[in-house]
């Protein structure tokens, strides 16, 4: 199965449309299958009184509101069609995240492939409830969520994919959940991001571990939403199973912004993507056996069995009269117990091959 690679351009458009189409050209020169952005609306995303995380108030002016900061990362309705047509006709999918029904809505009128559901909106019933109800396919990333917290969130998607009307209330979601029909409405359209929601993740808060904890609670794939500094981590969740990588992405990392620092800039989104595929090749089809180019080392390298004394013929082979070496053909040393106590079938000097 091939590795989804989302290139996340996220708000580092900075609501300038001349960058997020350059951002739309970076994404597909680097070889990644989507483009992803987000739409929101900065006033029923976030109250005048919502705190900014500690990372942002380092990352953008710390006494500037979090409604300020975001109302100027909102990606307007307008640019979303010709980003769209512009990732197309450069060969890249174009999605993009929304943080609420309207915007939603919006994106709906895009007929986008599938949907990403956001960390933050893991505990958003109603909005999940409302991905579910599009029938598109959904990624949900986990960050900052409980085992818990993952399976409320699968339980009304699961809901959402099976009824047309919204529940009375979480008894309905769970007495649907406990069903077999449950798993069954989740299973193939749903997918699953482990993900550390700090900028940058620290090497020791990664937790790939959590990947195999989800794939093992839910039996859905499983990939991971990477927002650590550099290749390593992305390329090491590809090697540990993950099924889609997404990962920020900038023209500069010392551009103005909350998410800028934790993004990799276009070589290296590049690199990211070439190394992925290297790793996907690496890793194979799981059969272990002899592989194309090793037949020839096999015969080179492998010993066969010798004789290290004379043994005329009709003589009883001894385990002293048998030896091994690099000779290209023959019988294999783990047949020297059966030939010890059998008569020479002719005379044999030291270094003859038995056949």
């Amino acid at each position: 199965m091939t590795v989804n690679i989302i290139a996340e351009a996220g708000v580092n458009h900075n609501g300038d449309k001349d960058l997020a189409f350059e951002l739309v050209k970076v994404a597909a020169a680097s070889g990644a299958d989507a483009v992803k952005f987000q739409t929101f609306n900065a006033q029923r995303l976030a109250a005048l009184t919502a705190p900014k995380a500690r990372y942002q108030q380092s990352t953008t002016d710390a006494m500037e509101s979090q409604l300020a900061m975001l109302k100027k990362l909102e990606l307007p309705e307008a640019w979303h069609s010709e980003l769209k047509a512009y990732a197309t006709e450069l060969g890249i999918t174009f999605i993009s995240t929304a943080f609420d029904i309207k915007s939603l809505a919006f994106l709906q009128t895009l007929d986008l492939p599938y949907y990403k559901v956001p960390s933050g909106e893991i505990t958003n019933a109603p909005l999940l409830l409302a991905f579910a109800g599009t029938g598109k396919n959904l990624i949900i990333s986990t960050g900052m969520a409980t085992l818990g917290e993952v399976e409320q969130a699968l339980a009304v998607v699961a809901y959402g994919y099976s009824h047309n009307s919204e529940p009375s209330g979480m008894d309905d979601v769970w007495r649907f959940w406990s069903s077999a029909s449950a798993r069954s409405a989740i299973a193939g359209r749903v997918s699953l991001l482990h993900c550390t929601s700090q900028y940058p993740t620290p090497m020791s808060e990664v937790n790939l571990r959590a990947m195999d904890t989800l794939r093992q609670a839910f039996a859905l794939p499983v990939g991971y939403s990477d927002h650590s500094e550099g290749l390593l981590i992305p390329v090491a969740a590809v090697a540990r199973g993950a099924t889609i990588i997404e990962k920020h992405f900038t023209l500069d990392r010392q551009m103005p912004g909350p998410d800028h620092r934790a993004s990799l800039e276009p070589d290296e989104l590049a690199e990211m993507v070439s190394q992925i595929r290297e790793i996907e090749s690496a890793l194979g089809d799981g059969q272990k056996r002899p592989q194309e180019s090793e037949w020839d080392t096999r015969q080179a390298a492998r010993q066969q069995i010798i004789f290290a004394e004379p043994v005329v013929r009709g003589d009883i082979i001894t385990r002293s009269a048998l030896t091994t070496a690099r000779c290209g053909r023959g019988l294999s040393p783990a047949l020297s117990w059966d030939l010890v106590g059998t008569a020479a079938s002719q005379d044999f000097k030291p270094g003859d091959v038995p056949e």
